[in-house]
């Protein structure tokens, strides 16, 4: 039966999976999560546990680039790759990108606002990562490279009015948007599991031990709170948070109804992450991605395993056929000596010869038949072609119109730069001195309210006093403190001085319990000005 190991490779860490296929049939065979420090002596590792020295082996793009081309829906194939060539030309021109070492692959997928235009999704990397790639494998049978975000579609059962976005958050985030069926876009998040990894393993110096102390954690949700008993959690939460509120921007911009999330990666593994996402996603189903052959009669902690190498999976997935075919980045070769076969009859005769073998006798009906099929095909061959140098013609003098009405646009856009960039320069200043005029004003109306502050609160306290009670000094150490001693004969009129003092005079009021000398006590209040 055909079979496949997928190796999902990142930083320090690598997830794997053989899965075969027979009919509609679809085995794991062997699965697990390998952290290395040798990426060579791992993969070794991993092929010699999984019994795959001659399978065929598909592994993960890295730092790959998506584009978004609209073109003509009605082109040809040829042309049609033509328009996808040139756009990305232009593309890497304005990127300033060396085109020549950059390898790229696309899928052509409907455009949901104009039917006479289709959307192209373009992948591109540098060869000398897929070089990099090839090498990390040498000696070994890699048949498929490519980009795992176009790949996690091949873990759904995918129904063709389905609007999903997967998000998986492996090293990066990947958001994979999925509508009527069909790969829309792929949007990447800086935020994901490298920096949770990393600040754990600062403290654990173990990849391995902050990959488990993931599995371990339960993050909390609004509607049941519990009580922080994990301390890495406080690694975690900020990264998980900054994840769903940029997933749900991204997916807010992009202005689809989508129905269902997926949620799959290493940071899946954290119990609870999908409870967490649904609460920013209230009309959308969210849950962690199941691929679709597991069956049901696997418990939960068991089918928990296999979702936690949802990617090697797809991966293997698509080396066994699945999926968008026209993106896998490794080129089959033929060989240039084929051995073996039979001897053509007429090898040794000349060409002059072979036509006279060839067309000699009568011709049966089949032949006929043939005959006359060729030359129909043939007749519209040449037809075609005419037609499509006029289109193409036609199509080259409306470019270059576009061309020139771009540029001309460019230039007046250019323009209201210019204009912006002095506006902004104007407003500016215009906000500084705004700003040196409410300060200003601020200090003088400051200066003059404590200016009359200490004179208007003698005058309270001179009316507020009770009979009895003796002022021996009122300070002012600071801006707005207040250092008022008194004396009495009776803690009762002391009592009243200060409840007087604290509902109308001062704030945040505070005295001693008192200090009795002779026939007075004595206590210092303290407080602030009003």
């Amino acid at each position: 039966m055909p079979t496949c190991l997928g190796l999902y490779v990142e930083k320090n860490l690598i997830k794997y999976a053989k899965v075969s296929k027979e009919r509609e049939a679809t085995k794991v065979e062997a699965f697990g999560v390998k952290f290395y420090d040798k990426l060579g002596t791992a993969i070794d590792q991993i092929v010699n546990e999984t019994y795959s020295y001659k399978l065929p082996i598909s592994i993960n793009l890295s730092d790959e680039r998506y584009n978004y081309f609209e073109l003509f829906s009605m082109l040809n194939e040829k042309d049609m790759k033509q328009a996808i060539k040139t756009e990305f030309d232009f593309l890497c021109e304005e990127k300033n990108y060396n085109k020549n070492a950059i390898e790229s692959r696309y899928i052509i997928t409907s455009d949901l606002t104009d039917d006479e235009e289709v959307k192209i999704l373009h992948v591109s990397t540098n060869k000398t990562e897929l070089a990099r790639k090839s090498q990390e494998l040498d000696g070994y049978k890699l048949t498929t490279v490519t980009a795992l975000p176009l790949d996690l579609p091949n873990l759904i059962d995918l129904t063709p009015r389905e609007n999903a976005v997967i998000v998986n958050m492996e090293e990066k985030t990947t958001l994979t948007t999925i509508t009527n069926g069909q790969i829309n876009r792929v949007d990447i998040l800086e935020q994901g599991s490298k920096q949770i990894l990393d600040n754990i393993n600062k403290k654990e110096n173990s990849y391995a031990r902050a990959y488990e102390i993931c599995k371990n954690t339960t993050i909390y949700t609004t509607e049941g709170l519990q009580e922080n008993t994990n301390e890495y959690l406080e690694e975690i939460m900020p990264t998980v948070y900054n994840i769903v509120t940029n997933a749900k921007r991204v997916i807010d911009e992009n202005e689809i109804q989508i129905d269902k999330i997926y949620i799959t990666g290493t940071l899946s593994v954290i119990n609870n992450i999908d409870l967490y996402f649904q609460e920013y996603f209230a009309n959308a189903t969210c849950e962690v991605l199941k691929p679709y052959f597991l069956p049901n009669t696997l418990t939960s902690i068991n089918v928990k395993e296999y979702m936690e190498v949802n990617s090697a999976i797809a991966l293997a997935l698509q080396g066994l056929g699945e999926g968008n075919k026209q993106t896998n980045f490794k080129n089959a070769k033929l060989s240039d000596n084929l051995k073996g076969g039979k001897k053509r009859e007429n090898e040794n005769l000349t060409f002059s010869q072979r036509i006279k073998k060839d067309f000699s006798g009568s011709f049966d009906v089949i032949e006929f038949w043939l005959l006359r099929l060729t030359l129909s095909l043939l007749f519209i061959a040449i037809l075609y072609v005419i037609f499509s140098n006029i289109l193409m013609g036609q199509i080259k003098a409306k470019y270059d119109e576009a061309e020139t009405r771009r540029a001309e646009v460019q230039a007046q856009i250019d323009k209201m730069d210019a204009d912006i960039d002095r506006v902004k320069k104007l407003g500016s200043n215009y906000d500084k001195l705004k700003q040196n005029l409410i300060d200003l004003d601020e200090k003088l109306t400051e200066r003059y309210r404590n200016k009359n502050a200490i004179p208007n609160l003698l005058n309270e306290v001179m009316f507020a006093i009770p009979s009895g009670v003796q002022l021996v000094s009122i300070e002012n150490p600071t801006e707005k403190h207040i250092v008022i001693k008194a004396k009495s004969e009776r803690y009762e009129q002391l009592g009243l001085f200060i409840g007087i003092l604290k509902q109308s005079i001062l704030n945040n009021v505070v005295s001693d319990s008192g200090v009795k000398q002779d026939a007075y006590v004595n206590v210092t209040i303290e407080g602030d000005l009003q």
